[in-house]
């Protein structure tokens, strides 16, 4: 099932990074939430769409705006990447692709012929109600973090 705005967001929960050891919505509520799924720590495009939510993180924070960042990776993978990188976010380990499916990411995808399942980018922005108020699917890294801070802009959030 696609999810769009307008929609609750479903709950979820798992083990995270810089979160105590584990995070779910419970953690968002009452926040504006930037929940973006990516295919894999330390890759060029996740390191690089992490590091831009990194560099804007302080702005992001102080106008009460939270970044959430999932893939299928381990938690001592994200614990790697995080310290690698200087993350300043919580990452949530999705071993199952239980919460990619949820939120329909785990998806057929095709590289040189190979067809196989894995995490298409996307990233929900869902407002304190816990409603999904806008959905980027297939997200190009180039950019992104820009057209999330203009889309908070028009929800009255400046960042």
């Amino acid at each position: 099932m696609a999810l769009s705005s307008g929609t609750k967001a479903p709950s979820i929960s798992a083990a995270a990074t810089q979160a105590g050891g584990s995070w779910s919505m419970k953690d968002a509520k009452g926040s504006w939430l930037v929940l973006y799924f990516y295919p894999k720590d330390n890759t060029s495009g996740c390191t690089a769409q992490a590091c831009d939510f990194r560099d804007t993180m302080p702005r992001l924070a102080s106008a009460g705006v939270a970044v959430v960042g999932v893939s299928p990776d381990s938690v001592k993978s994200h614990d790697n990447f995080v310290q690698k990188h200087d993350l300043n976010f919580t990452l949530l380990s999705d071993p199952d692709s239980s919460i990619c499916e949820v939120y329909d990411v785990w998806k057929e995808k095709s590289m040189y012929g190979r067809k196989y399942m894995g995490v298409v980018r996307t990233t929900y922005l869902i407002n304190p109600a816990g409603k999904i108020v806008h959905v980027w699917d297939k997200v190009s890294v180039k950019g992104h973090v820009d057209d999330v801070l203009a889309t908070l802009a028009t929800h009255g959030i400046t960042v």
